[in-house]
């Protein structure tokens, strides 16, 4: 079995990605962050049971002083306020300090309340990514992107902190449900339609095989995908720039969460609809052939992804988006496609985002 390591390049703030099968077993990697520390396991009541305990042994084994657990109930909607502050009650309860280590352990949820936690407790103390889960693995646990969401908006309310490490064991995503490995998919779609059309290749005739988790495959997907994105994030670290491209979809998307309540639809299901949304909206404006559009929507649909939105009516999605983070003095910025492959932020006629929601079935 393959394994790879790549450095997120940030300068001071660089990390190393390793991605493998059995690497929860390897003390090694873990011993340059935790010996002689106090680590706190941050984990969900899913992920827990099966890797909790496992992952302990391993950081005592690498030299970690003490190991706690906290773990918190599974689900988007309790990526909030009151679930953040288990994390913080854990983290005083035991007398944890500076220069405790919090390891993130689960999915994007987990991950993002992780970081967060850890970006805010005595003003910042270092993390680890353990992602168990494909889309954490090949997305959210890369980039130092964390933070929690709020009833009007998706992810509004967090901070920019980067791990120490991100460790991904493929062999995790053995427990994975069917329907969370393919929302893993969506953003591996979308890294190649935005960046790389050979990518996308290979992913959709790769299809079957991915989603029958063939071990070798899926290592070299993660780590594609973590080659995109830290590429991008190591050019524009908070955003400012180029990083918007990887929220292709994810306009639509988040206002599909926000509209039909965090959980209903995961988040990558509603960033593979979120995509052919856009990718609609980009053939009405000349950006992407009919033929582009539609192949997009057909590798989404052989994703095992939905691909038609939830009728929220259409005032209701526009001024939902109107909350997304990527809005600009009440304007909303969309990532469009310059044909498959290519990428950039731009405006859109209102009347034409309108005219694409009525026709995809998200109107009244």
């Amino acid at each position: 079995m393959s394994q790879y390591t790549l450095e997120v390049d940030l300068g001071e703030r660089s990390y190393p990605i390793h991605i493998g099968a059995g690497l929860l077993d390897k003390a090694a990697l873990f011993q340059p962050h935790v010996a002689g520390k106090t680590v706190m396991i941050c984990t969900n009541t899913t992920v827990g049971p099966l890797y909790a305990e496992h992952l302990k042994a391993t950081l005592q084994q690498a030299g970690a002083k003490l190991v706690h657990v906290v773990s918190l109930p599974d689900g988007e909607e309790y990526k909030d306020w009151p679930t953040l502050q288990r994390v913080f009650d854990a983290l005083l309860q035991n007398h944890c300090d500076r220069k405790t280590v919090l390891v993130a352990l689960g999915g994007g949820v987990i991950g993002d309340m992780g970081g967060f936690a850890a970006s805010a407790f005595m003003r910042g103390i270092p993390f680890i990514q353990v992602p168990t889960t494909l889309l954490s693995q090949v997305d959210s646990s890369v980039g130092g992107k964390t933070g929690i969401n709020h009833p009007l908006g998706k992810n509004m309310i967090g901070a920019f902190y980067q791990p120490q490490m991100v460790l991904t064991d493929i062999s995790t995503l053995n427990t994975l449900p069917d329907r969370e490995l393919s929302c893993g998919l969506a953003e591996i779609i979308k890294h190649g339609a935005i960046a790389d059309t050979e990518y996308l290749d290979m992913v959709e005739a790769n299809m079957p095989a991915l989603l029958n988790r063939d071990p070798e495959l899926l290592a070299l997907v993660v780590k594609r995908s973590c080659e995109i994105k830290a590429d991008v994030v190591s050019k524009d670290e908070r955003e400012g720039g180029i990083r918007a491209i990887l929220n292709f979809g994810h306009t639509f998307g988040h206002a599909i969460e926000a509209g039909m309540g965090y959980g209903q639809w995961y988040h990558g299901e509603a960033v593979g609809c979120g995509m052919v949304i856009a990718a609609d909206l980009c053939r009405r404006m000349g950006r992407l052939s009919a033929e582009e559009s539609a192949r997009l929507k057909k590798i989404v649909i052989d994703a095992r992804l939905p691909a038609i939105p939830p009728r929220l009516g259409v005032d209701k999605f526009m001024a939902l988006m109107a909350h997304d983070k990527k809005a600009d003095s009440g304007s909303i910025k969309y990532v469009l496609l310059n044909g498959l492959g290519g990428a950039s932020t731009s405006p859109a006629d209102e009347a034409l985002v309108r005219q694409t929601l009525q026709e995809m079935g998200a109107g009244d």
